[in-house]
């Protein structure tokens, strides 16, 4: 794709974080899995749901700017992704590997934050403030998102993992 304006850019980004969100949509269900952990099993779970409806608000956006959302591989994510899985390979006591499992999570929240903050801002400059709105609503959740794995890991799952077998 040639960029040739900031058009183009937001449409090749959003492309991006199309081509994340639907990555990450199959990581989360093996990520839910491996944890030992109800609650973030659940928060897991939870998330799953989240990102079928920022998959969903992509595409609006895409109809709205009559572009295709397909033709990018976002590597980021799939190495997150990858970085993710191997820790998930690794022999480790439960508590353990749910703070492990923290960890890749918010990586990926945190890539995630910066990424639609990144593209609500360029909403907002070409002047679609539909887009803007609908950014912002995915943006807000997954803030929220980063919060809730940040209070499960310091209200409990670290302090487990601290304490060891």
């Amino acid at each position: 794709m040639q960029m040739q304006d900031l058009q183009d850019l937001f449409v090749d980004q959003l492309r991006d974080l199309y081509n994340a969100e639907n990555q990450l949509l199959k990581a989360l269900p093996r990520m839910a899995k491996a944890s030992s952990n109800e609650q973030l099993a659940a928060a897991f779970e939870e998330h799953t749901e989240q990102t079928r409806e920022h998959v969903a608000r992509l595409e609006e956006i895409f109809e709205n700017l009559e572009e295709k959302p397909k033709g990018k591989v976002c590597k980021a994510m799939k190495g997150l992704i990858e970085e993710g899985k191997e820790a998930m390979e690794e022999d480790a006591e439960p508590e353990v590997m749910d703070a492990a499992l923290i960890a890749a999570a918010q990586r990926v929240e945190h890539y995630e934050i910066a990424g639609y903050g990144t593209v609500r801002a360029y909403a907002e400059l070409l002047g679609d403030s539909k887009a803007a709105r609908i950014l912002q609503k995915t943006l807000d959740e997954e803030g929220q998102t980063d919060k809730k794995l940040t209070a499960l890991a310091e209200d409990l799952i670290n302090i487990e993992a601290a304490q060891g077998a």
